[in-house]
Parts: structure tokens; sequence; C-alpha cells
């Protein structure tokens, strides 16, 4: 496996993956969700990079960048434990040399829920995500579906810019108890761990409303505050039930629609959802695929 710090031995190294190639971006501390993604993306892919960046600019003033976790040692050995390639761990002056400014227009998917929440973000995820693509010049891009409006915004970019470039969504990879696999999981202690769950048992209560039959999304909504709220350790931030694709809040909740929500535990800033819907991410395991997802 090699690891790449420079754009011309970068460049040098894609001119020798022969056939598809697969990109998994992250910004490392990885767990089994970024596990489940490398091993999606070598069953469908003849070469498979990893980017290892953590990137500032779709921190807020409020997030916490210098305390993201880092363990570079580890990651390492996960990503060829999972058989990549090669690795794209650029440090911020190749890939910011002018500063780590966003400047790429994440659209208007982008201006709700995370959004709305944490002003930026999905500036500052455009922008990597469209340097990413160009430095590596992947065939095929792999996302979890925990960042649902992420993979929606970069649905959207590869659209606008990227339109030879096939987005792949993976199905949520989940803890026991059913929390979603996070990095930030590790900057909760053991209280928090277990009121962190309070928002997925929310979302699962609305979403088998739904599936029942209820279609009163106000309803479903308040199903979701209600379950956080009996967790005093959890402060909700939002909770949402929308199109899955245009992100829209419906007041008469049909498919293809989306469970989300955020929650504050501990400081630590958390995100969940479950999708319903034909051909996209599903809880059983399935994925979407294609960049009109």
């Amino acid at each position: 496996m090699d690891v790449l710090e420079g754009l011309r031995e970068l460049q040098a190294r894609r001119a020798t993956a022969a056939g598809r190639l697969g990109l998994v971006p992250t910004m490392g501390a990885l767990h089994p969700g970024h596990r489940a993604l490398l091993r999606a993306a070598r069953d469908r892919c003849d070469n498979v990079a990893a980017s290892l960046f953590v990137n500032p600019t779709q921190f807020g003033a409020e997030d916490d960048f210098a305390g993201y976790p880092r363990t570079w040692d580890r990651d390492l050995e996960i990503l060829a434990a999972e058989g990549v390639d090669f690795v794209w761990a650029p440090p911020m002056e190749v890939m910011y040399p002018e500063g780590p400014v966003a400047t790429v227009d994440p659209g208007q998917l982008a201006t709700v829920l995370e959004g709305k929440a944490r002003p930026g973000h999905f500036a500052g995820v455009a922008t990597v995500v469209a340097r990413l693509f160009d430095q590596v010049r992947p065939d095929m891009a792999f996302f979890g579906q925990k960042d649902w409006q992420q993979t929606r915004v970069i649905a959207d970019l590869v659209e606008r810019l990227e339109p030879g470039i096939e987005l792949v969504v993976a199905a949520t990879v989940r803890e026991a108890d059913g929390l979603a696999c996070s990095s930030r999981n590790v900057c909760l202690d053991g209280q928090g761990r277990r009121a962190a769950t309070a928002l997925y048992g929310g979302l699962v209560r609305a979403s088998a409303a739904f599936e029942g039959g209820e279609e009163d999304a106000e309803a479903l909504r308040e199903m979701v505050r209600t379950t956080v709220a009996s967790e005093p350790l959890a402060r909700l931030e939002y909770a949402s039930v929308a199109d899955a694709l245009d992100l829209i809040e419906l007041e008469v909740a049909r498919e293809p629609v989306v469970f989300s929500g955020a929650v504050t535990v501990g400081g630590v800033h958390l995100i969940d959802n479950i999708v319903v819907g034909p051909e996209l991410a599903r809880e059983d395991g399935t994925d979407g695929t294609g960049s009109g997802l």
C-alpha cells in the first residue's frame, strides 16, 4: 500500500491504476462504517484509494477542529488490512495552497438540517470533495448513509461538476445498541454513550409508525422529540421527516422519506437517519447507487 503526500506522486500512482478506481474519502479515526465502505469499493472496483485528511473548512466556529480524533498509525493499519492500493494523505499546504477557504457552492440542499444548524459546513465539505475528485480522479466514490444529507449534497455536486463519477451510498453500520458508528463516538463518556442512543430510538419509533400507516409527518417528528426528551443528557437540535431526495419537510409522509435528527450529548454533536424508499440506502444493508441519488 502506497501512502502519498504530494500531487506529482499521486498523479504518477493514479496513472498505474488500470481499470475502475474507487475512492473512499475519510477524515481518519476509522471505524467499522469505514471498513464497510472500503469493502464495497473493493467488491466493485479494480483499484481502491482512500483519503486521509481532516478538513478544516467543514468545521464551524463551535466545532473543535483541533480536538477531532486523529489515529494515523491505526488508520493506516486498517487501510492496509482492507486491501487499499494507495492512500492520499496530503498535508494542509497541498490541499489548500492558498489557505483553508471554502470555495465551492454546495447548493440549495445545504441550507436545511445540518446546513442550518452548522452554517458553512457543507461549503467546506463540497470544497474538499471537489478537490479530492480533481486530484484522485476516481471512477466511483463511496459514502455512508449516516451522513445522508451529505450524500445528497455530493450527488448534486457530482451532477454539476463531475458527471463521470458514480456515487455509491452504503447503509449505516451500527453498534450492538443501535448507535451509528461515528468517529465522534470515542468522545462520549459512559453515560453519554448510553444517552446517545436516544436519537436512534426516536427515529426507529417514527419509522415504525410510518410503516404501520401513520402519515402525519408532524406527529412522526413529535415521536422523535418525545423519545429524545426522555433522555436528560441528550439535547435535541432538530427532528425531521423530509423527502429523501430534495430534503423538503413533509406534511404528509410518503416514500421516499428520510427520518433524521441531530443531538448534542456532552458537547458531542451526533446525527442519524433512517431512509425508507425504493432503491435507496436502507437499514437492511442494501445500498443505493448512481449520481442521481
